[in-house]
């Protein structure tokens, strides 16, 4: 390796870089397996560098179990202090320690970015004075270097010892500018069919424009014909959101009559564990800061295998102070993300996926709170599960349902989507619009399709059409992060007028090419995203031009007795009707059917008030279309406030 190169590494680190433990003894010797050769020799070396036993003998039992090394262990686990650590293998190597690193002297050269994930060297270049590299060596390569220095001792003025978070950090800083104009070009310039940076892409303007004008033109010519037509287009598609709710209504129901009797599955005994990394995006979320690390803090995975990266934006000086005072662990990493429009939450997430270590990655919000054992469940679903398997999601549980006739119906609509619509998405291998968080990935699927789209304001969806549409599949697990829901009705339509208007930009961006979108997604597929996407946009817009419908031909009945001029007209009436209430009546035992009783009283009677809440998702939805037009790229932030106990 040249003095002027990085090292090429891919800056992720997998079980496959870990070192394979020896086989152990078996029965109830195995309970506590001798360690292997190699870390005795790590501890030899150690306790040569003045490393106390007592640290060294916790490392070797936690290095035995995860299958890792004992400086990964010292390091993770806080037994011993980073730069005091670092400090200690610059003097055995007899090499200068730098406990700070100045960003504006390190080399943007291609490949800097390895050193976000993967930290060991920096190359510097200090004014008026000869290059320098700064390493952070493993503990294996101690003797390696030791020998090179002995041969060579004229590198010793252009080397130097400096601590991995220092050079992540410097890392981080000196491609700052470079990195967040790439994240926010990345998908339009690579894969410009899958990005909504443009809104309406080739002739979808001119589409769009001749089919308004042509309605418009209609009404004028022939309004009760198209009115007509208009009314069966809509019952048809009433009808078949209708149908695909229902159906998963049969399958919540059969899926919880086999949890009676499912015996669990055992975790799969692989060893050493991957890194695991979890992203996390901030935005002026000091209220639930503190709340959110205790979650974090209790989830179960080793600390060593574990990369969690609390993404802020730069300017966000409350956040960002407030994690720094609380002197987090080792495996946390504030990320800070230049401020760059467009300012959404998946251009912060893909500008930190370039420094994720882990093969899986699992993404959460500020305010939840993951269960202790979902990294652990999603790990062993991973390794059940083929490698097109590329994402796994997530249960999330509304906790405060009680709080208002909001949130009731909320903690219905998710535990109508995520124990009830997601799962029977998932078994029939349909695709799944992703909720957007407590998302898992494989890492390099993710990398693979382009990571997030900085343009799209509901990601979530985008990226599992991106999914499937590139071959992967999305499956679920069941273990839930736990939530609250919006309270007042002002940020509540905030949120949804962001959500709906993030579903538009979706269904633009994935009907660009709608044969080729068929050809990719499959038949099942394609009218799978047309009922989901477009259903639910289409539904949602026209829901009070259908409540019109009912209230027009219920009068026309009452002025001409018991039926109708026509026949026709009847029976639209009807599967008006059938739709409508059929629809109310499917929402409610959908989100009631995977509660458990205290969820249940928790929403009481305010399941009754779905009609009105039906009718503020029009609202939500009809706003949506108004921002896509006059402000489409900005983000409604939802403030969180913490868990009232």
């Amino acid at each position: 390796m040249r003095f002027t190169e990085y090292p090429h590494n891919s800056g992720m680190a997998t079980a496959k870089d870990a070192r394979a433990p020896t086989t152990g003894p078996t029965g109830a010797d195995a309970l506590a397996p001798a360690p292997s050769p190699d870390l005795v020799a790590e501890g030899t070396l150690l306790l040569k560098m003045g490393i106390g036993k007592p640290a060294i003998a916790r490392a070797m039992r936690l290095a035995t179990d995860h299958g890792t090394s004992l400086e990964e262990e010292l390091l993770a686990n806080g037994l011993i202090d980073e730069a005091t650590y670092f400090e200690a293998i610059s003097e055995t190597l007899g090499l200068p320690f730098l406990k700070h690193i100045a960003a504006n002297e390190v080399h943007d050269l291609p490949g800097l970015d390895s050193q976000l994930g993967r930290p060991e060297v920096l190359l510097l270049q200090p004014p008026l004075a000869r290059p320098i590299r700064v390493m952070a060596p493993r503990l294996s390569q101690l003797g390696p270097l030791r020998e090179r220095l002995r041969l060579h001792p004229e590198l010793r003025p252009r080397l130097a010892i400096s601590t991995r978070s220092e050079i992540r950090r410097a890392a981080w800083q000196a491609g700052r500018t470079r990195r967040v104009a790439e994240t926010g070009r990345q998908l339009s310039e690579t894969m410009p069919l899958y990005s909504a940076r443009i809104i309406f892409w080739g002739r979808q303007g001119f589409y769009a424009g001749m089919l308004a004008s042509g309605i418009l033109a209609a009404i004028y010519a022939m309004p009760f014909l198209t009115v007509l037509v208009t009314h069966i287009l809509l019952s048809l598609l009433f009808l078949a959101n209708f149908v695909l709710r229902f159906v998963a209504l049969l399958s919540a129901q059969a899926r919880e009559r086999r949890q009676h009797t499912r015996r669990p599955r055992s975790l799969p005994k692989e060893h050493p564990l991957p890194v695991y990394s979890v992203l996390v995006a901030l935005y002026h979320e000091e209220a639930v800061v503190p709340q959110l690390i205790e979650a974090l803090n209790r989830l179960d995975w080793p600390r060593s295998r574990l990369d969690i990266k609390l993404v802020c934006e730069e300017d966000d000086d409350g956040t960002i102070g407030l994690l720094e005072s609380m002197k987090l662990p080792p495996e946390y990493e504030i990320v800070r993300v230049p401020v760059r429009n467009p300012r959404t939450k998946p251009k912060a997430l893909t500008y930190a996926l370039t420094g994720v270590r882990g093969s899986l990655l699992a993404v959460y919000d500020a305010e939840d709170r993951p269960s202790p054992g979902q990294l652990r469940q999603a790990h062993a679903a991973f390794c059940r599960m083929s490698s097109r398997t590329a994402c796994l999601q997530a249960p999330l549980f509304v906790t405060n349902a009680e709080q208002s006739w909001l949130s009731s119906l909320f903690a219905l609509e998710y535990s109508a989507l995520f124990r009830g619509l997601l799962p029977m998405l998932a078994a029939a291998r349909l695709p799944l619009p992703l909720g957007g968080t407590s998302n898992h990935f494989r890492t390099a699927a993710l990398k693979q399709v382009g990571g997030w789209d900085p343009y799209n304001v509901t990601e979530d969806a985008d990226l599992g059409m991106r999914l499937y549409r590139k071959g992967y599949r999305a499956r679920v697990v069941s273990l839930p992060t736990y939530e609250d829901a919006p309270t007042t009705l002002d940020i509540w339509l905030k949120q949804r007028t962001r959500w709906y208007k993030g579903w538009l930009q979706t269904w633009l961006v994935q009907m660009r090419k709608p044969r080729r979108l068929r050809k990719e997604m499959g038949w099942g597929g394609f009218l799978a995203f047309q009922v989901l996407i477009g259903g639910m946009l289409f539904s949602s817009l026209c829901h009070p031009l259908v409540i019109g419908f009912i209230v027009y031909l219920s009068w026309l009945m009452i002025e001409q007795g018991s039926h109708t001029s026509s026949a026709l007209s009847f029976w639209l009436f009807v599967a008006d009707v059938v739709n409508i209430f059929g629809s109310y009546g499917v929402f409610v035992a959908l989100g009631r059917v995977g509660m458990s009783r205290a969820e249940r009283r928790a929403v009481g009677w305010r399941w009754m008030l779905t009609p009105v809440y039906w009718l503020a998702l029009s609202l939500a939805a009809w706003r949506a279309v108004i921002e896509l037009r006059t402000k489409p790229f900005v983000w409604n932030k939802t403030p969180h406030e913490p868990v009232k106990k």
